[in-house]
């Protein structure tokens, strides 16, 4: 896993951390990325023909509310439907939160998927099953048992693009930074990590190399590297040197090339762009996340917590949905404005919704009811999938799964989900063994 961290930060096991890796110290760069970079050369291989497609997840970490965003329930007793009101979009009949108003103007470009559920309560077992298709065991919380989505497209798929991995994630918060790795595909399928801020620290400085190594002095280290290893490389009968040179070339390039180095400057975007986007490190990774899919990323994670709202849930909504109206409908506008619409996939959603019912003054873990948000992948767009009961506690009409939802971002990319792959144990694994895309949103 190669990372690239402008800023001090609290991993999930408690540590603080600062820079523990610059990628121009070329610790990783020069030995696993080299590595990665090959292991995901034979994407075009395996499963279905290569797309361009991409795909951008925004996991709203915690477990947002349905009953509060996307499923408001004003008919509900006053202990189920909560403090605000339903808007009405610009698709008839439709209606979102009173707090996301640019949704409602852009529901023409969004889907509503309303009638999600699982069985688990645990943060841990949901995240793993909204990002693998796999439901976990509790015990091994922090532990993916299953492939990531993102690490099963880097295998089948790799960059749509040169000098750019095929999978990135940006973390803010707990839960958002577990169950993101390759499991039994090995490490070379991890996201290329990018933990700054992007309001200040995640910019170009962060692919320039550390200090008191020059670009200049890479190049050189290049060259040592190589005089270093032309003895292993003439016994090396197996031709493996000769192939891994190429990689450990790309590995170069990413480092100094200017594919990635541009793609994270957003100091080029127009400034009222990135004020729509809004100012903050949720809205500057909506916008980023746009610009590494525009240079050939296929896979980019956003991972916002602090939606868990035992309580204090409409003070905090207050608060949080604004700037989450603004930088996901920026996004989506955006994603349409650009001609990006039938190639660029959103996806927003949570590991779990909210309890129907208000217990003091919050709403807590509620898989039985959930919904998340679709836009562009040249899907159809404009619609409402599926219905839960008059008090938001369970589907009632088009019940789906998160695996649903998984296969539909497959279908997008061009992934055969019967793909089956070796575990550590040597037994096949499918990239997905339940579900189907929603057939409702495909064009």
């Amino acid at each position: 896993m190669l990372d690239v961290i402008g800023s001090r930060f609290g991993a999930c096991d408690g540590i603080s951390r600062r820079n523990f890796l610059r990628i121009g110290s070329l610790g990783l760069a020069g030995l696993s990325l080299p590595e990665i970079l090959q292991a995901r050369a034979h994407a075009a291989q395996l499963g279905s023909s290569p797309k361009n497609t991409a795909v951008i997840q925004v996991l709203l970490a915690g477990g947002p509310s349905q009953m509060d965003t996307y499923d408001l329930k004003p008919d509900a007793p006053r202990e189920f439907r909560g403090e605000f009101k339903p808007i009405s979009t610009n698709v008839p009949g439709v209606t979102v939160c009173e707090l996301m108003p640019r949704h409602a103007q852009a529901m023409d470009k969004m889907a509503l998927v309303r009638s999600l559920s699982h069985e688990s309560s645990d943060h841990f077992v949901g995240t793993h099953w909204i990002m693998t298709g796999y439901q976990s065991s509790p015990s091994e919380q922090q532990k993916n048992e299953r492939p990531s989505a993102g690490s099963i497209v880097a295998k089948l798929r790799g960059p749509n693009g040169p000098g750019v991995p095929p999978y990135i994630s940006m973390v803010n918060g707990i839960f958002g930074g577990i169950f993101q790795s390759g499991a039994y595909l090995g490490p070379g399928f991890n996201p290329f990590n990018l933990n700054g801020d992007p309001t200040t620290s995640m910019r170009v400085q962060n692919l320039e190399p550390s200090s008191g190594l020059s670009l200049e002095r890479l190049e050189d280290r290049r060259y040592l590297l190589g005089k270093l290893d032309r003895l292993n490389r003439q016994r090396d009968v197996s031709g493996t040197m000769d192939g891994l040179d190429k990689y450990t070339a790309q590995a170069y390039d990413m480092v100094t090339g200017r594919s990635a180095r541009k793609a994270l400057n957003l100091a080029t975007e127009d400034p009222r762009l990135r004020d729509r986007y809004g100012r903050n490190r949720f809205g500057q990774s909506c916008l980023l996340a746009r610009r590494l899919v525009e240079a050939g990323v296929t896979f980019v994670t956003i991972s916002e917590g602090n939606w868990d709202h035992h309580s204090g849930i409409f003070q905090l909504c207050r608060q949080q949905l604004p700037p989450f109206d603004a930088a996901v409908t920026t996004l989506v506008e955006d994603i349409y404005n650009r001609g990006l619409a039938d190639r660029v996939l959103v996806v927003v959603w949570g590991e779990f919704g909210r309890t129907p019912r208000i217990n003091n003054g919050g709403r807590d873990h509620w898989p039985g009811s959930m919904s998340a948000m679709l836009a562009g992948g040249g899907l159809k767009m404009g619609q409402v999938v599926g219905a839960t009961n008059r008090k938001g506690e369970q589907p009632t009409e088009r019940p789906l799964r998160p695996e649903d939802v998984i296969h539909t971002v497959y279908h997008v990319l061009g992934i055969n989900p019967r793909h089956e792959f070796p575990n550590d144990s040597g037994r096949p694994m499918p990239v997905l063994n339940q579900g189907r895309p929603i057939a409702d949103l495909i064009a």
